[in-house]
């Protein structure tokens, strides 16, 4: 076949995403053996399933139908300390409505969830970062 009905085949080149490479750290010094490391979400739980469970525990924590110790693992301490001087801030645990989640980086999951308590609809933010082969969430707000 001649070069001027042959069709160009272009190469498809698949590249891995960026995997963020620095946990949050929250100003702790580690030595490098033992610093937490980085993992991609491929390596990781399931996103959306893995969130809302969270999502839901952090709830009934802070309306005090569950034990904060049960999230102890897969928060920063910072983040669990939060948790804990929340207990009991909520009446209700509220009825879920929205998921949203967001993964700007491989390892990285910023997530919404809209809540709705009787009258009123709040948000709850989180993060996650992939370390240690688990996700560990690193920042918890209820707006």
């Amino acid at each position: 076949m001649l070069d001027l009905f042959r069709q160009n085949q272009e190469k498809i080149i698949v590249r891995q995403p960026l995997l963020y490479s620095i946990p949050s750290n929250f100003g702790e010094e580690y030595d490098p053996e033992f610093a937490p490391q980085p993992t991609s979400a491929s390596d990781l739980p399931e996103l959306r399933e893995w969130t809302f469970k969270f999502a839901i525990s952090t709830l009934e924590i802070l309306a005090a139908k569950r034990q904060p110790s049960q999230l102890a693992r897969w928060c920063h301490h910072t983040i669990y300390t939060q948790l804990v001087s929340g207990v009991g801030s909520l009446k209700e645990v509220g009825k879920v409505r929205k998921l949203h989640i967001c993964q700007p980086l491989d390892g990285i999951s910023e997530s919404a969830l809209t809540v709705r308590f009787n009258d009123r609809i709040r948000s709850l933010v989180m993060r996650f970062e992939g370390v240690d082969h688990r996700w560990l969430c690193t920042a918890l707000t209820l707006l």
